[in-house]
């Protein structure tokens, strides 16, 4: 795998022009390049250089030109009516039309991408004419436009919807096209630039090689080794072998770590149903040490999961729980566990053994004896299916809190497996629902204060992420993505 990729020799010169061997590596696989298949975060930059999103999102976040010229809603915010750009093309010379669009649009609102829930709410998409999209909502959206940017936005050409190798063999309007001959499937992509792509400007380099490593190892032995130019990496206790091979760490904060108390109701851990109990579990949590001990001090101690990148965010929030383990056992006493109580959670082989120790040892502290089943494939599949009353785990803190509550508070979010209601989360959640995103956000402060004071999560810190860059390339980061997008990295000036 290391031999495949494109090394020293065929990387972009450092000039502004560009041209050369743009070399990235990846630490997560591809799903599929389908569209309505589509997984997005690690795995957009094997989709960037053969799609466009009918929106893009600046790196600040921004909503910006796509293949949309223009968006406008209507006074009721369920109607949203794209013009799209004259004269773009698919790759296999087809050209873009909303006809195309609106297909795609629905096709990823009824297909089997984790993120489908991203257009659940899209009633009818229709195409006025050649160019005019007309997308009507069930009800307001404050974050449409996010997620068009994104791979609900992604459009694929018509060849595409019935061929049988649509999973491996893309056809986008995308500045590249994927070279099958020089790929191999599940190790290294290949793509060339087009000549007729719509925005040369963005377009930095003739080929773009993406290799996969399955491990820690392999990603650094191909960082100190020149095989690749810029990447992700797997933990960011891998930034000082980096740093020493020459590379620069372009550091960002964008998930949290910690547990989700998702038994609120007490289902299956009635102790989990009472918010002192979820209380003591924060204030057991040495947050410090544990950011030393887990992810050697790559990181930002939390007791919040919406992040800085948010309208949403409170900085006196991030140490709402102070550590302390006199208060956690009183807590407990008042809620009738003053002999504390067994809570039992997942480990697994994705994370080190030495983590869970951690994490018992300071629970264990407070009387909370935590009993730890071993788990495998299956692992998510049981957390989303309620097995666990809480467990340790890592998700994104999206930018806007309407994307936090959807993925997971709202009773019919992902990772609120339980489907716990609440009439004030209720109440914040439609009032952030049916506003304009600037006072959905002013919503979200309240929603965020709330979930902090009730103890829903138990986040302990908001890990580093690490994009590697050498000498001769140079990135802006990508507000609420782990990996840049495309246009973003480019030869150093």
């Amino acid at each position: 795998m290391l031999s495949s990729c494109g090394g020293e020799g065929d990387s972009a010169e450092g000039s502004e022009e560009g041209g050369g061997t743009l070399s990235l590596g990846s630490v997560t696989p591809l799903s599929s390049f389908e569209p309505w298949q589509a997984s997005w975060a690690q795995q957009s930059v094997y989709l960037q250089p053969v799609y466009d999103t009918l929106l893009r999102a600046d790196p600040e976040g921004e909503i910006v030109e796509g293949l949309a010229t223009d968006w406008e809603w209507d006074e009721s915010r369920t109607e949203l009516t794209l013009t799209l750009r004259d004269g773009v093309t698919f790759s296999d010379g087809s050209e873009l039309t909303a006809e195309v669009a609106a297909e795609s649009l629905e096709r990823f609102r009824d297909g089997t991408s984790e993120n489908s829930s991203f257009l659940a709410g899209i009633s009818e998409v229709e195409a006025t004419d050649d160019l005019t999209l007309v997308v009507t909502l069930e009800e307001p959206d404050p974050t449409l436009l996010v997620y068009l940017t994104q791979n609900a936005g992604l459009v694929g050409a018509e060849s595409m919807w019935d061929a049988e190798d649509a999973q491996t063999n893309p056809v986008g309007t995308g500045p590249y096209e994927l070279d099958a001959g020089a790929t191999v499937v599940g190790s290294t992509y290949v793509y060339t630039a087009r000549d007729d792509y719509w925005d040369p400007e963005s377009v930095h380099y003739d080929e773009i090689r993406i290799s996969l490593y399955g491990d820690a190892t392999s990603l650094m032995n191909a960082v100190q080794g020149g095989q690749v130019d810029a990447t992700a990496t797997q933990t960011p206790t891998q930034i000082p072998e980096a740093e020493a091979a020459g590379f620069t760490a372009n550091t960002v904060e964008i998930n949290w770590a910690g547990f989700l108390l998702v038994d609120r109701d007490g289902e299956v851990n009635p102790a989990l149903e009472d918010v002192r109990v979820r209380q003591a579990i924060n204030h057991a949590l040495d947050r410090e040490s544990l950011v030393e001990a887990i992810a050697d001090g790559y990181g930002t101690p939390t007791t919040q999961i919406i992040g800085p990148d948010s309208g949403a965010y409170d900085a006196e929030l991030d140490e709402r729980y102070p550590h302390d383990t006199e208060l956690a056992m009183e807590l407990l006493a008042e809620a009738g566990y003053e002999d504390g109580f067994t809570l039992t959670m997942p480990s697994n082989d994705f994370v080190p053994e030495s983590e869970f120790a951690i994490y018992a040892e300071q629970l264990g502290t407070v009387g909370i004896d935590v009993e730890w089943e071993t788990t495998g494939d299956d692992l998510f599949g049981q957390m989303l299916g309620g097995t666990w009353a809480a467990f340790p785990f890592q998700l994104q803190a999206d930018p806007t809190a309407w994307q936090t509550a959807q993925l997971s508070v709202l009773p019919g979010a992902t990772w609120n497996p339980f489907g716990t209601e609440d009439e004030e989360v209720a109440t914040l959640a439609e009032q952030m629902r049916t506003s304009e995103l600037e006072e959905s956000e002013q919503f979200g402060q309240e929603l965020n204060e709330y979930l902090v004071e009730e103890a829903w999560f138990a986040p302990v810190y908001r890990p580093e992420a690490a994009f590697l860059t050498n000498d001769e390339t140079q990135v802006e980061l990508q507000v609420g993505n782990v990996y840049p997008y495309l246009w973003n990295i480019k030869p150093a000036s």
